[in-house]
């Protein structure tokens, strides 16, 4: 098992520096809001918590590579110290882009001798900190490409970070839209396996489902685009209040990064500006907008426990970030009853992201990783094009604020039976 981990320990790390391949060395400094935060961060706090949580603890004699690290890349593991102010996160030109990666190889080192000593006598509890820092280390991969896109976004140059999207992508016809038919009844939800889970995955427990209906499909651009041309954004009646009231203070009329320089409408993408495609799914949407939409559409956003059941039968087919393709693609038609659960946008649900019943969080300051999130947040599911694929699974809880819309987030519709 330590082989392995070991492997995986190392093809992580080097996917993070494989992502960063295409970006400047201005890139790597930018931070267009206090909720993104700069790659060059990204690259450094996820080798913190290998450091924090791994090496100081448990590798004797570990010789810290520099004790100011400890704030500057602290996220919000209050336990562990102060961190630094996280809307300053771009603020911090030093230390340098090669000083950062000279710290990387440090840790790696170390963390492969630690990894390969079976004798340690927490060798288990070392294993698995190590896979919680590798999917840590996911999820902050997930995170560079959503922060990158947001603070590229605001250059008038609108530049795309990647080399351009195939021709032929998005090409094919899509399928009709169609609803697949649940009985419902009491369900198990919750993790179950041997592999690794987030703690917020469990338990698994019984839920209670009323029959409903999922949609075969993600909306669409132009689905939504019927919605904004109904008069969706000026209709209060559709609006949650404090959707509102953010629709009202932000002046949303469209989803973030849509752009109506040409006829049919663009898109700002990470491989620069694009023609908006009708079948594609529509992006980066608030969870107020994605309740809207539903409200409109005479349907509802799924609880997560109905998107959890009707998922679980199918596979995780999803590229991911491994393909090169970081845009939504209009749903294949491939004969599945549920398509595009993970390759393309996290879907919106309506439940809030609260604890599973006889949940409880670790002690200390790993802790701090989900539990204390748990408030004013709402769970999405499924995964997305910038989403590590072996990552992916039916019962991953993923957690935004309902505002939130510089993620990759969709809809899928959902409705009573």
């Amino acid at each position: 098992m330590a082989e392995t981990l070991a492997e995986l320990f190392s093809a992580t790390r080097t996917q993070s520096v494989k992502l960063c391949r295409h970006l400047t060395t201005e890139d790597f400094g930018l931070q267009g809001a206090a909720f993104a935060s700069p790659p060059k961060w990204h690259l450094a706090h996820t080798s913190w918590f290998f450091e924090t949580f791994l090496l100081k603890p448990h590798l004797p004699d570990y010789p810290e590579w520099n004790p100011a690290f400890e704030s500057l890349f602290n996220s919000y593991y209050n336990g562990v110290g102060e961190p630094f102010p996280r809307h300053q996160r771009g603020l911090l030109s030093r230390p340098s882009l090669d000083e950062v990666l000279e710290y990387r190889q440090h840790v790696d080192s170390h963390m492969q001798a630690l990894l390969q000593d079976e004798s340690h006598p927490q060798h288990r509890q070392v294993l698995q900190r190590c896979r919680l820092g590798i999917e840590h280390e996911r999820q902050h991969q997930e995170l560079f490409f959503t922060d990158l896109k947001f603070s590229l976004s605001l250059n008038p140059l609108l530049p795309g970070a990647f080399p351009a999207l195939p021709a032929t992508t998005g090409s094919h016809a899509p399928p009709e839209l169609s609803w697949q038919h649940f009985d419902g009844g009491v369900v198990d939800v919750g993790y179950s396996g041997e592999d690794f889970a987030f703690d917020n995955e469990s338990p698994r427990h019984p839920a209670y489902l009323q029959p409903f209906e999922l949609a075969s499909r993600l909306v669409s651009n132009s689905e939504y685009q019927a919605f904004i041309d109904d008069g969706g954004y000026r209709n209060p009646e559709l609006w949650l209040a404090d959707g509102w009231a953010t629709v009202e203070d932000l002046q949303w009329r469209a989803p973030l990064y849509w752009l109506d320089r040409a006829r049919e409408g663009e898109v700002y993408s990470l491989h620069g500006v694009i023609p908006r495609h009708p079948d594609a799914p529509v992006c980066h949407l608030s969870a107020y907008e994605a309740d809207a939409y539903a409200r409109w559409a005479c349907a509802r956003l799924p609880t997560e426990q109905e998107w959890e059941h009707a998922a679980a039968p199918e596979p995780v087919a999803c590229p991911g970030m491994d393909d090169d393709i970081y845009h939504p693609l209009p749903a294949r038609g491939q004969q599945r009853p549920l398509e595009q659960l993970y390759d393309s946008c996290w879907q919106w649900t309506r439940s809030a992201y609260t604890p599973y019943p006889g949940f409880s969080p670790p002690s200390g300051a790993i802790g701090e990783y989900n539990g204390k999130f748990m408030s004013n947040q709402w769970v999405l599911r499924g995964g997305s094009c910038v989403s590590n694929a072996g990552q992916l699974r039916a019962s991953y809880r993923n957690f935004f604020y309902p505002a939130d819309r510089w993620q990759f987030s969709g809809l899928r519709l959902a409705r009573d039976a």
